[in-house]
């Protein structure tokens, strides 16, 4: 996908867009009042505030730990979130080292948590295996590639899959983890620059990623990846103007075939639609704004939790793509 290509979409949606009536798909600004997607606050983190934690998500519940706290103690801890509750539950500690900057991934019936920074400022490459049935942690094969922090990991067809990230260099490398196998490969390396930061989600068996920044420099080019093929292809780009939309260490989720991005240096909520190849705004992020946050949905809901830079936060948030945010109140 050509940047003049992305120049003239937006263009063109500037000149057809006429308030938020005809389609969030075909108009990438939203309205002041009225708009779609709103925000409520959930039951916060029982565990101390945090930044730098992973997650993932088995069937209906949430999984959140590790981090790093105020006082710069790496965590292992472990939490579980059932929306059905607005409860959480603390859960076997993690089995490595505390750590930050790690990632998570699940399959439909374990989850997964490995790399990421320890108390000493290693950078790591062990994974460990956390199974919800049997609330137990075991240690599975090192990841395949090098040792690294602010990776980004996805799965598809309970296949897990981490890249990118910072090993002492910026790298775009991408592995692959089969838990039939119990061993990692190397997939095809990610389509765009190398980067720490980026965000990912999965949408009807393809994953679509992109943002962070390399060397200090923002990106805002997004890629789709095939693991059918094991192929990425460039897809339209962010549709405003750089600045405004900068994104690093933001999250992603994905609700109803639709991926958004949230948080990472802004409050807009940023909606794209793999049908259209198009972005769009829905409304704004009613938490502080923050960075290194944990990002999931479950069901027609997303949330976000933890994060922070200077500061840490245990909040939790919780986003409906189809109610009316009232945006006159901010």
């Amino acid at each position: 996908m050509s940047r003049f290509r992305g120049q003239w979409v937006n263009a063109l949606l500037f000149v057809g867009c006429l308030g938020w009536a005809g389609g969030l798909a075909s108009c990438n600004s939203s309205s002041t009042t009225g708009t779609l997607g709103d925000w409520t606050k959930g039951s916060s983190l029982d565990g101390v505030a945090r930044t730098g934690a992973s997650s993932f998500v088995i069937g209906s519940i949430a999984y959140v730990g590790t981090g790093i706290d105020s006082d710069n103690n790496r965590l292992t801890d472990f939490w579980a979130f059932d929306p059905a509750r607005n409860a959480w539950t603390q859960k076997a500690t993690y089995a490595g080292v505390g750590r930050y900057y790690g990632v998570g991934f699940a399959t439909s019936t374990k989850g997964y948590i490995g790399t990421g920074v320890n108390t000493n400022g290693d950078r790591l490459k062990d994974f460990y295996e956390y199974d919800p049935s049997a609330n137990t942690w075991k240690k599975i094969a090192d990841f395949g590639g090098s040792a690294r922090r602010n990776a980004t990991a996805f799965s598809i067809n309970n296949v897990g899959y981490v890249g990118t990230g910072f090993d002492g260099n910026f790298v775009k490398d991408m592995w692959s983890y089969n838990p039939t196998t119990a061993a990692w490969t190397q997939a095809a390396s990610y389509g765009g620059d190398k980067r720490v930061g980026a965000v990912s989600f999965v949408i009807d068996g393809k994953a679509y990623m992109g943002t962070g920044n390399n060397n200090g420099t923002s990106l805002r080019d997004w890629w789709m990846f095939d693991p059918t093929q094991n192929l990425w292809t460039q897809k339209l780009q962010f549709t405003t103007d750089q600045a405004a939309i900068a994104r690093s260490y933001a999250v992603g989720f994905a609700i109803s075939g639709k991926g958004y991005i949230v948080t990472g240096n802004g409050t807009t909520v940023w909606q794209y639609d793999p049908a259209t190849d198009l972005w769009a705004t829905l409304g704004v992020f009613e938490g502080a704004d923050r960075q290194y946050a944990q990002g999931f949905a479950i069901g027609n809901k997303g949330y976000v939790t933890t994060g922070g830079s200077s500061s840490r936060y245990d909040d939790l948030w919780v986003f409906d793509p189809a109610t009316v945010q009232n945006t006159d109140a901010f």
